[in-house]
């Protein structure tokens, strides 16, 4: 079918075009007929949404985003996945998903290998502040990854990331997980049909998990294929100071790494996009490339105050 044809469609039955042209793309349905079979039988999968909160996650500005996206690419890279808000929307075939965060990866693969089996652990734990604690306090224990299993460590990571302030991921220095349990009433920490679904979605995808830094993106990512970074920003001010969400600072040194791999993305033929802070630093760094200044809105501050519409920049190279 052609774009327009494709955009008609995505219209009629209520899905996102960029969904709709990824699965005609893997050549499952030669004709609109099929296609509308092929999405009413599969509505809960492609429906999955994100299964963690993340700091400076996309789901509030995807509908911005998706209107930046490349007409059409091959595959498809996300070297700072998070919550995987772009990967759900664009749902493309072949997914490259990364992070540097090993325990997040984790909960991305047993998602996908073991969902039902996550979904019994999570249903074993409550909502009290002697269940946090306990939950919390696993890795203060050396070398605790090794006392629990990969079903355990990914169920501890949704739990935590579902039932803690704000969905806030943080960890000292030595590693250790050490957010407040958040103010909730009944948090839905266990999401078992969206945990079912994402697994069948991971799966259809074929979404290929690793944990690396960003530049391994360099070792796979050819011509027309579409590359999206959403790192740790760039501080806003000097006393900011979020920048990492494991033990590793992201500096304004690896800013400029980032946009050395940017850069030789670029030079190959790749499709590549990247959102940060709208600082004078970034926009220096990125100045020989297109941008689009977005509006989001920042929560994680413990005073009303510092919350509110902040800028956002992506810049792209296409």
């Amino acid at each position: 079918m052609y774009i327009g044809d494709l955009h008609a469609l995505a219209g009629r039955i209520w899905l996102n075009f960029w969904i709709v042209q990824s699965w005609f793309e893997q050549g499952l349905f030669s004709d609109e007929k099929t296609g509308v079979e092929f999405f009413e039988e599969n509505k809960d999968m492609i429906q999955a949404k994100p299964f963690v909160k993340w700091v400076g996650g996309k789901r509030q500005l995807i509908k911005q985003l998706e209107l930046l996206f490349p007409k059409n690419f091959n595959n498809y890279y996300e070297p700072f996945i998070g919550g995987g808000a772009v990967f759900f929307n664009v749902q493309k075939k072949q997914s490259f998903l990364s992070d540097i965060n090993e325990e997040l990866i984790n909960v991305y693969q047993t998602i996908k290998t073991q969902p039902k089996k996550l979904i019994q652990f999570l249903e074993k734990l409550e909502f009290t502040k002697e269940c946090y604690l306990e939950i919390r306090s696993w890795d203060r224990v050396p070398n605790w990854t090794k006392k629990y299993n990969e079903i355990q460590r990914a169920g501890r990571f949704i739990y935590l990331n579902r039932t803690c302030f704000n969905g806030l991921h943080r960890v000292n220095s030595r590693g250790e997980f050490n957010v407040p349990m958040g103010a909730y009433k009944n948090p839905d920490f266990i999401q078992k049909e969206n945990i079912l679904n994402s697994s069948k979605l991971l799966n259809k995808t074929e979404a290929v998990l690793e944990v690396q830094s960003f530049e391994h993106v360099l070792d796979k990512a050819k011509t027309d294929d579409f590359v999206y970074f959403d790192p740790p920003y760039d501080t806003l001010s000097e006393t900011s100071n979020f920048t990492s969400y494991n033990q590793s600072s992201f500096g304004r040194d690896m800013q400029q790494k980032l946009a050395e791999t940017f850069r030789e993305l670029d030079a190959r033929g790749c499709n590549v996009m990247l959102s940060n802070h709208n600082t004078p630093f970034i926009r220096e760094l990125y100045k020989w490339f297109n941008f689009k200044i977005v509006k989001a809105r920042r929560n994680v501050n413990s005073k009303a105050g510092g919350r509110g519409e902040v800028e956002e920049i992506v810049i792209f190279n296409y």
